[in-house]
């Protein structure tokens, strides 16, 4: 039996509530940048993130064009979902799509409490899109 996930189940799986682990090409024969992250995702589209739009990884993120991006279950059994693909938009970051996204993984009243305390830094941030061309996937209850 195979372990790996039918496109639907990936892309569901991608959707869910996870923290994303990024990973970027680095320079000077550094070994990659590797961050977790949180995102959003809907089934068809694309990965969507924000960061400092002059961090370091923002910085490797556009000189590489591509990024490595893994979500996986935290207990038994193991599943993942890993994606590689090319940044298609570096963007304003929205305040609504930042304030769902906070709520999102902290709930609605710690979502929102985290938000106003950060909102003053989203104009020194970019949202990053990402589109998913090769993927990865394993489900361990399937061995």
């Amino acid at each position: 039996m195979s372990t790996r996930m039918s496109v639907q189940e990936r892309e569901r799986f991608l959707a869910d509530v996870h923290v994303g682990v990024l990973s970027v090409a680095d320079v000077d024969g550094r070994g990659p940048l590797v961050v977790p992250i949180g995102y959003d995702y809907e089934p068809g589209g694309e990965i969507r993130f924000s960061t400092g739009a002059r961090s370091r990884k923002m910085e490797l993120i556009r000189a590489a064009g591509r990024v490595g991006f893994l979500v996986q279950t935290e207990e038994m059994p193991v599943r993942y979902v890993s994606v590689e693909g090319p940044v298609v938009a570096e963007e304003p970051v929205d305040p609504d799509e930042q304030l769902a996204r906070s709520i999102k993984y902290l709930g609605p009243e710690e979502g929102r409490a985290w938000f106003e305390a950060t909102k003053g830094a989203l104009a020194d941030m970019v949202t990053v899109r990402v589109r998913p061309e090769r993927w990865r996937t394993y489900d361990s209850s399937r061995g």
